[in-house]
């Protein structure tokens, strides 16, 4: 408790420093905000020279590793961010001192219940990588596999859920706000939360590997290196290790004749491939975790690392998100603005036309361009822009995807400028609509579902009969209830006949009726 009230005085001291206050619009928050920094004596003679959007990179980078990975995670958030703001922020890097080796081994000889020695025949103390969450070392099996050993920092567990109830906290009570409501902060800092937690699980990332690897097991483009099951656990991940050129440096690339333009086709193939075949795709795809197998230039093949950050799409979203995409490049605003309400994306209550009105306002400047300038990035930031003002829900998937999509195009872009993403993109998109709803994917449903359907038909007749005997038991028994009603009818008037016409033969001849229908009734039992 008194940890969480120490840290809680510092990231406040920290904001207030950096004049975080400012960046917050005119609004009921500014105000309690504003009141609330000047209670901190940092805040009387603070002298704010940089931008505010420095102001704030600086702030998080100020507030150690889990408000870094904050600041990268809102990076992508279009909902949220204004474009400059994004921008500074996709600057933050996660980057931290390592710890001690002796801490490493300590924690993978207790994950592994064996000795560092009996584990691997080579430990080495260098650390390869340190980040936020965990570092990085090489090692060699007692096979003579290279492997890398990642390892979770100590105690960062604590550190995280420290900061997350903090953040948690400021998100709920700004979340009365009338203004910020429709951010719908809480449900930003639980994202947060769920992918801290996906990446502190090393067994978890273990597992999307594996699921990543078998997906693109036979694949020529794409390399997902193996998991040692044996010694992974939940703070210990152990994996092949790869050699590959960084994506990022481009002059190595070109030095091994790298066919620059195949690689960039390449790398939107795999990204289309993971979203619309597989559900399933990478969601952390920037430089650091992308290298190249140039073994053969002409025909490179990527090489993917870290596998914390996944992520899925259901077949609703997957359908609508092509369906988007495909309408855009025709340019058929009507259909885009339809999709996202069907969708459940922006309220029902929205009007069509004034959405497509927004819609191609923010899209034409995008087709003033040559198509291979287009970016299909920019497109989704630009919807997504658009969207927000009419209270676009916030969909985290998509918000992955986008990310992920930015990295991809950005990659290719650098590494072919003249990259026409939606030519490589097109006939995927068109290919899978085809299978998803043309005549063999009815097929291979007809098919998948061959023992379902032959059961039904064979019990088809049985309750074709069944329905049959109801339907003829339901008009006997209306046919009975209207004879019972009639035989009352000649019941009453044999009474009351005398009163009627003074004659006593009417009433035999409706009492004989009577008893003639008594007698069917009793038949027809």
């Amino acid at each position: 408790m008194i940890r969480s009230i120490k840290r809680f005085f510092v990231v406040w001291h920290m904001l207030a420093k950096y004049g975080v206050d400012t960046l917050i619009p005119r609004t009921s928050l500014h105000f309690i905000i504003t009141g609330l920094t000047f209670l901190m004596p940092v805040a009387w003679s603070r002298q704010l020279a940089s931008s505010p959007e420095v102001r704030l990179r600086t702030a998080l980078e100020a507030l150690g590793p889990i408000y870094v990975k904050f600041g990268q995670a809102i990076s992508t958030r279009p909902d949220l961010l204004s474009p400059e703001m994004a921008q500074e922020l996709a600057k933050l890097q996660d980057e931290v001192a390592p710890f001690p080796y002796q801490q490493a081994i300590s924690i993978i000889e207790k994950s592994l219940k064996m000795p560092i020695n009996e584990a691997f025949a080579h430990f080495d103390a260098t650390v390869l990588a340190s980040a936020s969450i965990a570092q990085v070392h090489t090692a060699t099996l007692h096979s003579g596999e290279q492997v890398v050993v990642k390892v979770v920092r100590p105690k960062i567990a604590r550190t995280i859920r420290n900061d997350l109830a903090l953040m948690a906290l400021f998100a709920r009570l700004v979340n009365w706000i009338p203004e910020v409501r429709r951010l719908r902060l809480p449900e930003v800092v639980q994202e947060f939360d769920k992918t801290l937690k996906d990446e502190l699980d090393l067994l978890q990332e273990a597992a999307n590997a594996s699921t990543l690897r078998q997906n693109f097991l036979d694949s020529d483009i794409l390399y997902v290196p193996q998991v040692h099951w044996d010694y992974c656990g939940k703070e210990v991940l152990v994996m092949e290790r790869i050699f590959g050129v960084s994506i990022s440096n481009i002059d190595t690339l070109r030095a091994h004749k790298v066919n620059l333009k195949k690689l960039a086709e390449r790398g939107v193939t795999i990204f289309f491939t993971q979203v619309f075949y597989h559900q399933y795709f990478h969601a952390d795809m920037h430089p650091g975790n992308i290298f190249v197998d140039v073994s053969d230039p002409e025909n490179p093949k990527y090489i993917a690392i870290d596998f914390g950050i996944m992520a899925s799409l259901n077949d609703e979203d997957q359908y609508y998100l092509a369906e988007n995409f495909l309408a855009f490049f025709n340019r058929d605003y009507r259909r885009v603005a339809q999709l996202h309400i069907d969708s459940g994306w922006v309220p029902d209550t929205v009007r069509v036309t004034d959405f497509e009105a927004a819609i191609r306002k923010a899209s034409e400047p995008i087709f003033g361009k040559p198509l291979k300038d287009i970016s299909f990035a920019q497109f989704l930031l630009t919807l997504f822009q658009t969207a927000r003002r009419y209270e676009m829900e916030v969909q985290p998937q998509l918000v992955l995807l986008e990310k992920t999509f930015f990295n991809i195009e950005g990659l290719g872009r650098v590494l072919y400028p003249d990259l026409d993403l939606w030519d490589t993109a097109k006939p995927i998109l068109e290919r899978w609509m085809k299978e998803q709803f043309g005549p063999k994917a009815l097929y291979r449903e007809l098919k998948s579902h061959a023992g379902e359907y032959t059961q039904i038909l064979t019990g088809l007749p049985m309750l074709l009969e069944k329905n049959l005997t109801t339907q003829q038991q339901a008009r006997a028994k209306n046919s009975r209830q209207i004879t019972r009603a009639v035989l009352l009818g000649f019941m009453v008037l044999a009474l009351i006949q005398p009163a009627l016409w003074g004659e006593p033969l009417s009433r035999y001849i409706l009492l004989v009726l009577a008893a003639l229908l008594s007698w069917r009734l009793v038949r027809s039992r």
